[in-house]
């Protein structure tokens, strides 16, 4: 049953949405502010309860795809494990509780949710991805919508130097993230009629784009000290993945996408987790580590 409930609302995207919120919150957090377990563990509910509600609507929505491609015939909905009328009540439960949650929290990180959710479920779902071969751009808001739900939870501006910082990494490593994916599973997306890159343009021009937002990605995180404040983290943690994730995409590049792929795609996930912590843990070391 377990197994069902974690393909229908995609558990690991799910964790991976409460790590960025986590992110957020911690570096709007101030130091001297009173701890709050309630307001701490409604934000994170809340962004576990919507982001569920959204990924198993999602599901329902794109059925037949689904259906078409070898990749995601499985999931519940699509292999018949859980019928639409269902998935429909669990969907919409979890929104509503997720929805409640988050402006218990505070208003603003209520309204971004629910703005993350309609331009997912509605204008990429019903709109981008089946139309156009860079939906992946503009997708990549309600992805990085997460992060920011966590920031402004603590009353902080959305416009914040460090927020913009948070945002824009989310933002920018969804196109190397989706493009690999979309070279990997070519075919699938083909037979499941999604317009995508590789397919549209070839893998060479695929690659040539993801080059370009790679470089973008990593750029942002070097110039983090412009954003946030950094210190001996920073390097430790920042120049030597930005390295990794340049060789691997050369040498992803070099083969013209036939080797090297999970050494790439694994680098890009688990850097753009690195990048997001780095102003947590700067902000948080005193806590661990005396200051010098």
């Amino acid at each position: 049953m377990f197994r069902i409930y974690a393909d229908l609302t995609k558990f690991g995207i799910v964790i991976f949405v409460v790590l960025a919120g986590l992110a957020g919150y911690a570096t709007s957090y101030e130091v001297e502010k009173v701890f709050d377990w309630h307001h701490f563990l409604s934000l994170l509910g809340g962004l576990f309860f919507l982001s569920s509600g959204s990924l198993s609507l999602n599901q329902i929505q794109e059925l037949k795809i689904d259906r078409k491609m070898p990749r995601t015939a499985k999931r519940p909905v699509a292999s018949g494990k859980i019928q639409p009328a269902a998935a429909a009540i669990l969907s919409i439960t979890f929104l509503f509780i997720g929805s409640n949650l988050l402006f218990k929290t505070a208003e603003m990180a209520g309204l971004l949710g629910w703005l993350t959710v309609i331009l997912y479920n509605g204008v990429y779902t019903y709109w981008w991805k089946p139309k156009w071969i860079f939906a992946a751009i503009p997708g990549a808001i309600p992805g990085a919508l997460p992060v920011s739900i966590g920031y402004v939870a603590n009353g902080a501006s959305f416009f914040n130097l460090d927020s913009i910082y948070l945002f824009s990494i989310l933002f920018l490593w969804q196109m190397p993230h989706f493009w690999a994916l979309a070279i990997r599973f070519k075919d699938d997306y083909a037979k499941g009629g999604v317009p995508t890159l590789p397919a549209a343009l070839g893998i060479h021009k695929t690659l040539f784009h993801m080059g370009l937002w790679t470089f973008l990605y990593v750029f942002v995180a070097v110039a983090s000290p412009w954003f946030i404040h950094v210190s001996w983290v920073y390097i430790l943690g920042v120049f030597p993945v930005t390295f990794k994730i340049l060789q691997e995409f050369w040498r992803f590049y070099r083969s013209d996408g036939r080797e090297r792929w999970l050494a790439f795609f694994m680098w890009v996930n688990v850097s753009v987790l690195i990048f997001l912590y780095i102003p947590v843990l700067d902000k948080w070391s005193f806590l661990f580590l005396p200051r010098v």
